[in-house]
């Protein structure tokens, strides 16, 4: 596909980023921008993150580094560096787009900041990412994807109830972030095609958390309670929970209004010999009761009767934790799909590498990696298709330097003895 026909194919981008940006930068290279990844000599510390490829540490074979800088182009630049700083205005004019997630002040100390960059272009957007934004009293506070998570309000609401609160893995708070800059950016370029200037887009991590906590807030609003941790989902009513199965757990949602009620479920059992007492007409007040919301909700004010019922909701129960602890996940749920039962499915990340939904979206995409002889399989766009500008990888991420010929002499117009001058003195 040529980069004419993608969402951002006439944008170009200088990625300065590190954990906390990444993200925001590759959504931006697979939409089609012309995403340069600028590196410090000898390559980004993001290199060295894991895992591996083959699980051989190399800064050329990070799948960190893989996965977060597809179609991207990668040179390497010294910012700290007189000839470095010449270099990155001479690029700052060919840019629309600068992402960086330095300490706030830091480009400014480098005489680099906003007000400098905007003065070479003036219809340049700088986004900003950093732990508290760009003012107020925590601003020059370091803060890293768990300290984002602690300081957001995510981790309260994350764990069991008897433990302390709980980190979310993969980096959540750090997506978050770059999920709102992209947005941010991306609006920026909008408000600039009817003004013709840039503007300076600052994301606060911490607020990107606060903002992706479900309705907490709302929750508080609306009845003044402040949520807590749940813990984990275990039947207490009949077919609302989680259910062990022969090789996982799927999660059983059995109620009124959402799918087939249980003389569904009673059938499917006894067709297989495992109703046990089910089908005798003692259950049909429970069946009434079970599908009853409100009905369920009152059994709280009226203690004896919830008491007496909690014995027969453990046998009902039990059977039918027996009837599906036979069963795999996935033929639980072809089998209660085909009758309109509501159970799903507890997915691994084997399950999910290996979905048919997935596989029928395009999900999963072949990257080439010629430096390993290899096609590695990647994961593939977000969760928005667009019909007529298509989201892609483009390439694999660029190799150490890759593209300092292509941009700087090619582009720029530098000769060959000047870059080596250029490298020997540190600036690339």
């Amino acid at each position: 596909m040529d980069r004419n026909e993608t969402l951002l194919g006439d944008i170009r981008v200088l990625d300065l980023s590190d954990e906390k940006g990444v993200y925001c930068a590759k959504l931006l290279a697979d939409h089609g921008g012309d995403v340069l990844r600028l590196e410090p000599p000898g390559g980004h510390p993001m290199r060295n993150l894991g895992p591996f490829y083959k699980d051989e540490p190399d800064p050329q074979k990070s799948l960190y580094w893989f996965q977060y800088n597809t179609s991207k182009r990668g040179i390497t630049l010294n910012l700290e560096n007189a000839d470095g700083q010449e270099l990155f205005k001479r690029l700052v004019e060919t840019a629309d787009v600068v992402l960086e997630t330095f300490s706030p002040g830091y480009l400014e100390k480098l005489g680099l900041g906003y007000s400098v960059l905007s003065q070479i272009n003036p219809a340049l957007i700088l986004t900003s990412i950093t732990p508290f934004g760009q003012t107020g009293p925590y601003r020059d506070f370091a803060g890293s994807d768990m300290v984002a998570q602690a300081m957001g309000g995510l981790m309260f609401l994350a764990g069991f109830p008897e433990d302390p609160p709980y980190r979310i893995g993969c980096s959540q708070a750090y997506h978050s972030a770059s999920v709102q800059a992209a947005v941010g950016t991306m609006t920026a370029l909008y408000a600039r095609e009817m003004t013709g200037t840039g503007q300076q887009v600052d994301v606060s991590i911490q607020e990107s958390v606060l903002i992706a906590m479900e309705t907490a807030m709302q929750h508080f609003d609306m009845r003044k309670e402040i949520r807590t941790r749940m813990g984990r989902v275990e039947p207490v009513v009949p077919g609302l929970g989680m259910y062990q199965c022969r090789d996982g757990y799927i999660f059983s949602f059995v109620v009124a209004g959402f799918g087939a009620n249980w003389d569904v479920i009673v059938e499917w059992m006894d067709s297989e010999g495992k109703a046990g007492d089910l089908k005798d007409p003692k259950w049909n007040e429970i069946w009434e009761l079970i599908m009853n919301f409100r009905q369920l909700v009152a059994l709280a004010n009226d203690p004896p009767r919830l008491m007496t019922l909690l014995g027969q909701f453990a046998h009902i129960h039990g059977l039918l934790k027996t009837f599906l602890g036979d069963k795999t996940k996935h033929q639980i749920y072809d089998e209660a799909s085909e009758r309109r039962v509501m159970m799903v499915p507890v997915q691994s990340v084997k399950d999910l590498a290996l979905s048919p939904q997935f596989e029928a979206l395009g999900f999963f995409q072949d990257v080439e990696h010629p430096e390993l002889g290899q096609t590695l399989k990647y994961p593939g766009p977000p969760c928005y298709h667009l019909s007529e500008t298509p989201w892609r990888i483009s390439m694999r991420a660029p190799l150490i330097g890759e593209h300092n010929s292509e941009i700087y002499e090619k582009e720029l117009g530098y000769s060959t003895e000047r870059l080596i001058l250029l490298k020997q003195e540190g600036a690339i």
